[in-house]
């Protein structure tokens, strides 16, 4: 028991690390919960497309890794590889950052528009295959048989994460709008993608 709350543990902490540096995505669903506008529909699309993905992850590259366990290898110099080139550009954005997010002055859009482009947003980036599909599908495969339980974690960080921001946007939108509120999150996540990204490297 104390070994699948580990799991899920770890499962959670990596799927926020991941989901929280600023991106598109992000930015538009912050931009949606600012301003009241089909909050629910876009936090449940994020949500559950990135259940989806995690679970086609965990999945597909599991069964890769019982099939051949020599491909844990390769997945892990890969997966090490791209979490510190990731982490290399979270530190960047510290030490360059942006101007924050805007919200003011735009309009409340239809519903139908919102879920479109959330819709666009999750399916069409190259970037979430990458993190969901590949690099949580290969983190979870290192766990063996604890890796729907660590995939389980990382969906529920996913909800927890697009919950708050989109329903906690009231709040949020003032801190979130300095650049400063970024660079403290890009801090954490390029710490937390480096010191994976060495751990799985030195593990391969």
């Amino acid at each position: 028991m104390s070994n699948a709350l580990t799991t899920a543990a770890a499962g959670f902490g990596t799927g926020l690390s991941l989901i929280v540096a600023i991106g598109a995505q992000n930015a538009f669903v912050l931009r949606q919960g600012v301003r009241r506008d089909a909050v629910l529909a876009v936090v449940g699309i994020c949500a559950l497309s990135d259940a989806a993905l995690i679970a086609l992850g965990v999945g597909g590259v599991g069964a890769v890794v019982v099939a051949w366990p020599g491909a844990l290898t390769v997945v892990g110099l890969i997966g090490g590889a791209f979490l510190l080139c990731y982490g290399a550009l979270a530190a960047r954005r510290v030490l360059r950052p942006g101007t924050g997010l805007r919200t003011e002055g735009e309009a409340v859009g239809s519903r139908r528009r919102a879920v479109l482009t959330c819709l666009a947003m999750t399916w069409l980036n190259p970037h979430v295959y990458l993190d969901t599909v590949f690099l949580l599908g290969s983190l979870a495969a290192d766990r063996g048989a604890l890796r729907w339980t660590f995939g389980l974690g990382a969906a529920l960080a996913s909800l927890c994460w697009f919950t708050a921001l989109g329903f906690g946007a009231r709040l949020l939108g003032r801190f979130l709008a300095r650049p400063s509120a970024w660079r403290v999150l890009d801090g954490l996540v390029a710490a937390t993608m480096i010191g994976l990204g060495a751990m799985l490297v030195a593990g391969s």
